[in-house]
Parts: structure tokens; sequence; C-alpha cells
């Protein structure tokens, strides 16, 4: 009886029109309205810097979808990287920045991390790196 009563719901003000799959048996279905995150790099370089030095970089892209873009969350691959990202609707043509800082505190040589940006657009993770050597 919980489990009824819990998947009765209510759908006022529930925004079901922000995840959709394109993917079906038949193929993928292009006519579907989807955003798409589009960045004009998912790579960079810091280049050399010395440890214990702050830094960041803001990646840009463009919804070049058809629908709003609405990003999730950024998860990064270790404590010393965290992104910032925009937490608004991104229009269809519209542009953002996501930005992913870096600690280089007790850091040395080569250093390669990831952030693993989750939106609602297909595939539904898209991965920016970042690298460094610090001396």
């Amino acid at each position: 009886m919980l489990t009824l009563a819990a998947c009765k719901g209510n759908d006022k003000g529930a925004d079901v029109d922000i995840i959709q799959n394109p993917n079906s048996a038949e193929g993928y279905d292009e006519s579907q309205k989807m955003p798409k995150i589009t960045f004009e790099t998912d790579m960079h370089d810091f280049g050399q810097l010395m440890a214990g030095e702050n830094i960041s970089y803001s990646f840009k892209f463009t919804n070049t979808g058809n629908a709003d873009l609405i990003i999730s969350g950024c998860d990064a691959s270790c404590g010393c990287t965290v992104a910032d990202y925009p937490r608004e609707r991104i229009a269809p043509g519209k542009t953002g920045y996501i930005t992913v800082s870096f600690k280089s505190q007790g850091m040395s040589g080569h250093q390669m991390k990831e952030v693993i940006v989750a939106s609602n657009t297909q595939p539904a993770r898209t991965r920016l790196r970042i690298s460094a050597t610090v001396r």
C-alpha cells in the first residue's frame, strides 16, 4: 500500500521534459528536441608551475542543440581539482563557462586531472581534462 501511495505522485511543478533519451532499438532519433553541449576545447595544459600555486581555467561551451541545457553537476578526479558551473538553464545557441581550479600544494611532476560534466545531453557525461607539470 505504501508503494502504491508513493507511485501515485503529483506531477505539479515537475520538469518532465529535462531528461529524454533519443536512443531506441531502431537507433538514434535526431528529430527529438535535445540539448547538446559543445566545448571549444576539452583539454587545457597549464604548462609548468611551482608547487603550491592555485590556478584555474574556464572551459567555454555552447548549447548547440534545440532544447535547454541543464548541467546537474561536475565531479573532479581528486580533491585538488574543483569545478564551478552554471546552475541556470542554458538556452539553445547560448554560451557558458565551466571554471576548473587546480591546487598544486603537495604535488610534483606531471599531473593530469579530469572533471566529468553531467547534463541532460546525450551522452549524459562529458569529460574535461587539465594537465600541468609541477616543480
